[in-house]
């Protein structure tokens, strides 16, 4: 049974750090291309990170360059996302999700798997 369960989200004051983490089962977590997607409230999806199978190559939507932090670790099956300085506008439910091949940024249906999402509320 293929899963991927994220955890770490909670609430946070402007300015603070979380790290998510999504751990991955029932697939070959090396052969996949991993993504982190965000939902904030009453909106749609927005593309935030992608990773290479290798962890050699990562990217970043603009919003969030320079302030998160993609990463992977294949004996754990797992990959993270390191949120600093974060803000208010970064309030929304994060989910992982993976593909055997590379998908353009923003082509959701593309994905072969999703988590089931982690809410990050970023509130003084």
């Amino acid at each position: 049974q293929v899963q991927l369960v994220e955890s770490g989200g909670g609430l946070v004051q402007p300015g603070g750090s979380l790290t998510l983490s999504c751990v991955a089962s029932g697939f070959t977590f090396s052969t996949y291309f991993m993504y982190w997607v965000r939902q904030a409230p009453g909106k749609g999806l927005e593309w935030v990170a992608f990773i290479t199978r290798s962890g050699e190559i990562t990217y970043y939507a603009d919003s969030v360059k320079g302030r998160f932090t993609i990463s992977r670790d294949s004996a754990k099956n797992t990959v993270y996302l390191q949120m600093n300085s974060l803000k208010p506008e970064d309030t929304a439910v994060y989910y992982c999700a993976a593909s055997i091949v590379e998908i353009p940024r923003s082509a959701y249906s593309g994905y072969n798997y999703w988590g089931q999402g982690t809410q990050v509320t970023v509130s003084s």
